[in-house]
């Protein structure tokens, strides 16, 4: 990390606190990390014991997991497969499709473009009628929150991959249910549920499709804590549907802190906004050195995207504000 620019570290992804620390050594701390549209609110329940991660995972216990998982995401159990986490997932598509050309609907998640080096970037609105051997498109879109309707996604004929890591905060759009033939979905367990450390996704594809991941990831392709947390919490449907709700609140009232802070709001999710400001670039440096981190771009340099904040970072982040006004 040391050896890397920390600044260009940053505009590659959230969640970068090494390089931040490295660009601002001088933060107040702790450091607020608002850089990823983590849920700040995380599930808590039940917790791995000993026992479990003294052995390795059952695989009936893998295969639960994941009849929990499809049940959230509606689709079959023999339509799912656990990973370490959806990014790891979008890397084996090239792999598995052996799609000899792609598009990616851009701009978006960068990690897809780095699995497919090669790719053509393209509009949302041109989906249907691209050519491509496969199209990724994700949706919700990272980072402007863009939403491609289940209609457009479902008349594609060739292989598209619909990297879904933020639909849980919005379930209607998911398209995880209509899996078949030439259809994967990628979908995130540690966004939603507030636990990204725990690098546990899903590939959701057809069963022939399933078969391949699972030769690809082995007898234990996550963790038993992931196992045990991502089994309670997928199940845990009181809980996912509070949390919505409080989501969607908690982005309205960010929305209105940015608004008074000389933010115009141009996309988000429950988990994440984007905000607009001529200034942006000196304003992530104050808030980096009022140690907040939020994500900026390389290619849009007037725009911040914020996390939602946890309920003790509102009177840091609002101080942090002003100080860029």
């Amino acid at each position: 990390m040391t050896a890397k620019d920390p600044h260009k570290v940053l505009r590659r992804h959230g969640g970068s606190l090494d390089a931040a620390r490295a660009a601002f050594p001088a933060a107040r701390l702790p450091w607020i990390d608002l850089s990823t549209g983590v849920n700040p609110y995380p599930w808590r329940g039940l917790r791995p014991g000993r026992g479990d991660i003294t052995r390795l995972p059952d695989p009936n216990d893998i295969a639960g997991l994941e009849a929990k998982a499809a049940a959230a995401f509606g689709c079959d159990p023999a339509c799912i497969a656990a990973v370490p986490g959806a990014d790891i997932g979008l890397r084996f598509m090239p792999t598995l499709t052996q799609a000899a050309s792609v598009a990616i609907v851009s701009p978006t998640y960068g990690g897809h473009a780095e699995a497919w080096p090669n790719a053509n970037a393209i509009s949302r609105d041109s989906i249907p009628k691209w050519k491509d051997d496969a199209v990724v498109v994700v949706n919700p879109n990272n980072p402007d929150g863009g939403v491609t309707p289940k209609e457009t996604l479902l008349a594609h004929k060739n292989w598209l991959i619909v990297d879904e890591s933020f639909a849980d905060a919005m379930p209607e759009i998911s398209v995880a249910s209509h899996v078949r033939g030439r259809l994967i979905v990628l979908r995130s367990f540690g966004k939603f549920y507030g636990l990204p450390g725990l690098r546990l996704g899903f590939i959701v594809a057809a069963p022939d499709m399933i078969a391949r991941v699972r030769a690809m990831t082995g007898d234990w392709p996550v963790s038993a804590d992931a196992i045990r947390l991502g089994a309670a919490a997928y199940a845990d449907t009181a809980w996912q549907t509070r949390t919505r709700a409080r989501l969607t609140k908690t982005a309205r009232r960010l929305d209105k802190l940015l608004a008074r802070h000389g933010f115009h709001i141009v996309g988000g999710t429950p988990l994440f906004r984007l905000a607009h400001r001529p200034d942006a670039a000196a304003c992530f440096q104050r808030l980096g050195e009022a140690g907040i981190l939020v994500r900026p771009f390389e290619d849009a340099p007037t725009q911040l995207r914020f996390g939602l904040p946890a309920p003790a970072a509102w009177s840091r982040l609002e101080a942090a504000l002003k100080a860029c006004s």
